[in-house]
Formats: C-alpha cells, sequence, structure tokens
C-alpha cells in the first residue's frame, strides 16, 4: 500500500489527512454530545444488533471489491489513516482511565462532552466505526485473491475485527444481575444493579449450606474514644498460639491458652467444642503500666458475646481471622423443574448454567462465617463466543508470525 494517494485533482491524501479527518470525527461526536445532552449512543440489543453487523460487513467487502480502484477508498483503508485512528482510540481511552466513568461524576466539561463515560459516546463510536471500515477493507484486499502468504495477516486482523466488532455490538446484550441466596429458600431472580431492575432467570437456585474459612484472629487494642485499632509495637500480630507474646508500649500479654473453638458453660468459662456455634478463645495474662491484667478474649459470634479485658481506657480484644476462603453449595433446578444439579460456588470458579456463569459473589459481612446469606453474580454475555474466537485467531497469526522467524532462522 503506497503511503500516499493522489485523489483525482492530485492533492497528496497521507497521514496529515488523517489526522485532521480523526480531529474532525472527534469535534463531530464531541458537538453532538454537547446538543444532545450527553447521552451516548444507544446500543441496539439483539438480533438489531447482529443486523447492522451483518449489513456493515457486507458493505464492507462490496466497497473493498467494487471500489477497488477509487482512490478515496484505497485511502480510507490505508496504513496512515489507521495509524490515526489507532492514536486517536488510544487518547479516548486515556480520558477513559482517567476520568471515573459513572454517570453523574467527574467535572462540569467532562460530564457536558460524556467523558465521564467515554466509551459510549458519539467521539468513541465515530472512531471506532471508521477504524473497522479501515481495517476491514485492507483485510479484504489481502483475502481476495488469496495467498498463502498472507495468512497470518489474515488470521490476525481478520481476529481483531471480529473481537472488536462483536465486543462492541454485543455490549447490550450483556447481562449482570446479583443474586441473593438464604439457605433455606430458592429463587429464580437476579437484581440489576443498573437497571434497578428485578432480572428472572431461567433456573432456580437454593442455597443448601455456606462455608468460610478464615485465618488465625489476632490480638489488639481498640480505643473506644477514638474508634481506632492498634496492632501490637512489631507491626505485624504473630499467629495466636500457646505462648506468643504482643506488646503495646505500656501493655505486654502472653497467650496461656488458646481454643479455636470454644463456648461458655454455666459458670462462664470457655470449654473446647466441635460445633459450629464455637468462637476463639485465648486466655492472656501480662502487665500494664506495672499492674498484673489477665482472663480470656474472644471474638464473639450470634451465639456467644465477645469477650475483652480493660487496659486503661482501652481494650484488649481478639479480631476475627480475615476471610481465606468461603463457598455456597447450592442446588439449581431449571425452569421446567427436569434437571437438578448439585454444584459448589467458590470465588474466580465460575459454574455455567443455560448460557449463564454463576460467581461466588459475598455474603453478610457482619454475621461471619455463620451467615446464612450468600450472594451470587450471574452473568451472561451470548456475544462472548465470538469474541473468543478473534482472540484464538489472533494467537493463531501470531503463531504462524513466530514459525516464519524460527524457519527463517
Amino acid at each position: 500500500m503506497r503511503r500516499k494517494v493522489k485523489d483525482v485533482q492530485g492533492i497528496s491524501w497521507s497521514f496529515r489527512e488523517g489526522v485532521l479527518f480523526s480531529l474532525f470525527l472527534v469535534a463531530a461526536g464531541f458537538i453532538i454530545e454537547a446538543a444532545g445532552g450527553a447521552k451516548g449512543i444507544v446500543q441496539p440489543s439483539w438480533p438489531l444488533n447482529a443486523i447492522i453487523l451483518a449489513l456493515f460487513s457486507v458493505n464492507i467487502v462490496l466497497a473493498a471489491l467494487k471500489l477497488r480502484e477509487n482512490r478515496f477508498v484505497v485511502w480510507l483503508g490505508g496504513i496512515p489513516l489507521g495509524l490515526c485512528l489507532i492514536m486517536t482510540l488510544a487518547a479516548l481511552s486515556l480520558f477513559g482511565g482517567v476520568l471515573p466513568q459513572e454517570s453523574g461524576t467527574g467535572p462540569f466539561w467532562a460530564q457536558k462532552l460524556r467523558l465521564n463515560g467515554v466509551f459510549s459516546s458519539w467521539p468513541f463510536a465515530l472512531t471506532v466505526f471508521f477504524f473497522l471500515v479501515n481495517l476491514g477493507l485492507s483485510l479484504v484486499w489481502k483475502t481476495v485473491p488469496f495467498k498463502k502468504e498472507n495468512l497470518q495477516f489474515i488470521l490476525f486482523h481478520a481476529g481483531f475485527w471480529v473481537a472488536l466488532a462483536c465486543g462492541l455490538m454485543g455490549a447490550a446484550d450483556l447481562q449482570r444481575v446479583i443474586i441473593p441466596l438464604y439457605e433455606g429458600r430458592s429463587t429464580s431472580r437476579g437484581y440489576d444493579s443498573v437497571s434497578k431492575a428485578t432480572v428472572d432467570l431461567p433456573f432456580s437456585l437454593d442455597l443448601q449450606d455456606f462455608e468460610m474459612l478464615e485465618y488465625d484472629p489476632q490480638l489488639a487494642i481498640y480505643d473506644p474514644g477514638g474508634e481506632r485499632l492498634q496492632i501490637d509495637e512489631s507491626g505485624t500480630s504473630p499467629a495466636i498460639a500457646k505462648g506468643a507474646r504482643v506488646s503495646w508500649g505500656e501493655l505486654e500479654v502472653m497467650v496461656e491458652e488458646y481454643h479455636t473453638r470454644a463456648v461458655k458453660d454455666d459458670k462462664g468459662n470457655p470449654v473446647p467444642v466441635q460445633t459450629e456455634k464455637g468462637v476463639p478463645y485465648a486466655r492472656v495474662s501480662g502487665t500494664y503500666r506495672g499492674n498484673p491484667v489477665s482472663g480470656w478474649v474472644s471474638t464473639g459470634s450470634p451465639f456467644e458475646s465477645p469477650a475483652f479485658i480493660e487496659a486503661g481506657s482501652s481494650l484488649l480484644v481478639l479480631l476475627p481471622g480475615s476471610p481465606k476462603k468461603f463457598r455456597s453449595e447450592v442446588t439449581i433446578r431449571t425452569s421446567e423443574g427436569e434437571d437438578v444439579l448439585q454444584r459448589v460456588l467458590e470465588v474466580n470458579k465460575p459454574v455455567s448454567v443455560m448460557g449463564w456463569k454463576l460467581y461466588q459473589m459475598g455474603y453478610d459481612e457482619k454475621s461471619g462465617k455463620w451467615s446464612t446469606l450468600s450472594l451470587v453474580e450471574g452473568v451472561k454475555d451470548p456475544w462472548l463466543p465470538a469474541v473468543y474466537a478473534g482472540f484464538f485467531m489472533i494467537m493463531a497469526g501470531n503463531a504462524i508470525f513466530f514459525w516464519k522467524g524460527i524457519r527463517k532462522k
């Protein structure tokens, strides 16, 4: 492809025109946003988005084949314009990375130009549109007539085109809901936090059990007046175990006894148990300003009140360990009730069912490991296979590129 293309009047079309054209697209997009109240583009959903994408693709192919000798079309599919559009997309994406991308946030001028929602704005949409035209034209010219030496170029650029086009056009079909599950209850509804609407699911979920593993608890000083916690002087509290020593200035204690699970008996003394109602208990002794202090401390639970030791105006407390791992055992039933699946949901380990991916999201943090509420995120993205197909094509093109380099060596 020639770096410069001359139109019928003999004007040189190169990077300068590419820069001006890109600036024109961005300016036109900002004008539309300012005049229309910064509402952005309306993204079509299925099946309209599929029809639009199909017609768009067909017209690119026809323009590439029928207008192959047209000088403007040749410039439109050339490298100079492509590079200018890529730099424009990078600049717009920079705003998307720096400014908060939420409605009603950011400075007034950013809201007026929709820079707080740049990826659904008119400047971004117009730039992407002509970038897909540019990429599509060059792809068709490399494909027809087909030559084996162009296979790497075809796979890489076709994959890029498919991933970008399907990812953007399918954005309106993406559904993301939060599903609250309570033990002993069944639900087939999720909540869309963006649209604030309830979504009916094609299946129901029944929470059988919520389980959470925690790290070891830690000793700390709590200041009720300042409402703050203070860790030990070393900066890292040691693991709770018999013989462990912890100090905070004038307070120094040693753990004499530790139970991972215990409950108080009738006399108020901690007794080790194996039930889920048991909580960590630690008996500590030491000195505060030269005076002896001792007693039991515990994290507390919905079944046990927390235990602490007074040290002047502060309290020596036992903090619950942070969550190490939590999961939900659920029963999944289709809307017809024919299929019954027993699955375990964990963080970053989704379960697929009827086109949805279910993720362990959260729980009732106040109740901790005794939570009877499990929050599950449901995600449905019907265009994701097409996007993945584009990524695999890019990988295949890269593999051919590296193979050619190895063969040359």
